[in-house]
């Protein structure tokens, strides 16, 4: 089992400092409004993984910091943003206007505070093809999963997330690919994280999915993430 702990820290005066990792490959038609919607005094992240579409240009005349991950894999950006990052605090959010970085403000108030240590977002969907039936399926098996594992009633695995980014780093995630969500929440509630999940719109998304659009790409999922359970009921 790692030695992973976690502390509960009292609440700080002033407000923190934010970073928002924004996984990105050939996003370029979303990136506007996304980036338009991330809070006032946080910086985004954009961790292009590859892109075709001019993604990192556009990232970065629209004033966000771009992070380059040859690796490709949805965990592997994650991780090279997070490593990138430099804020108390760090979100995660997909970069593809299905989800709203404003949405982020009560998590992170909520983890500065001390009340919990990691915020998920439930995602409720919004607007016909916004959750595709298999991908809304495997979430809900996964989550089932995790609830056997953990002990954690949740009732979604979404992207959207925040935490502080010493104490993220302290988990040593370890996937590159679809599993990379789930494992932070499995090594975090190992530590004894305070986890917690409210409700966030989920809305279609721009462009064609890279992970969870076909059933092909859900079933890799849901392979990636099972495998992340073995891994933490073994160690």
């Amino acid at each position: 089992m790692r030695a992973v702990t976690t502390s509960s820290p009292a609440p700080e005066p002033g407000p923190p400092s934010v970073d928002v990792v924004l996984p990105c490959l050939d996003e370029a038609a979303a990136l506007p409004w996304v980036l338009e919607r991330v809070p006032p005094g946080w910086r985004a992240l954009v961790v292009d993984n590859g892109s075709t579409d001019g993604s990192d240009r556009i990232a970065r005349e629209l004033g966000a910091r771009v992070v380059h991950e040859e690796r490709r894999g949805f965990g592997a950006a994650c991780h090279a943003g997070l490593t990138a990052a430099t804020a108390d605090i760090v979100c995660f959010c997909d970069c593809d206007a299905s989800l709203d970085p404003a949405d982020l403000v009560p998590f992170v108030r909520e983890v500065w505070s001390g009340e919990a240590d990691l915020v998920l977002g439930r995602r409720r969907p919004r607007g016909r093809g916004a959750w595709p039936a298999h991908a809304r399926a495997g979430n809900l098996a996964l989550s089932r999963l995790l609830r056997r594992r953990t002990g954690l009633r949740l009732r979604d695995l979404g992207p959207l997330r925040a935490a502080r980014r010493e104490e993220l780093l302290a988990l040593d995630l370890t996937d590159r690919r679809s599993g990379y969500p789930l494992q932070m929440v499995v090594r975090a509630a190992d530590a004894g994280w305070r986890v917690t999940e409210h409700d966030v719109v989920y809305a279609p998304r721009t462009g064609a999915s890279k992970v969870t659009g076909t059933w092909r790409g859900t079933l890799q999922a849901v392979r990636d993430m099972s495998r992340v359970l073995q891994e933490g009921a073994a160690s």
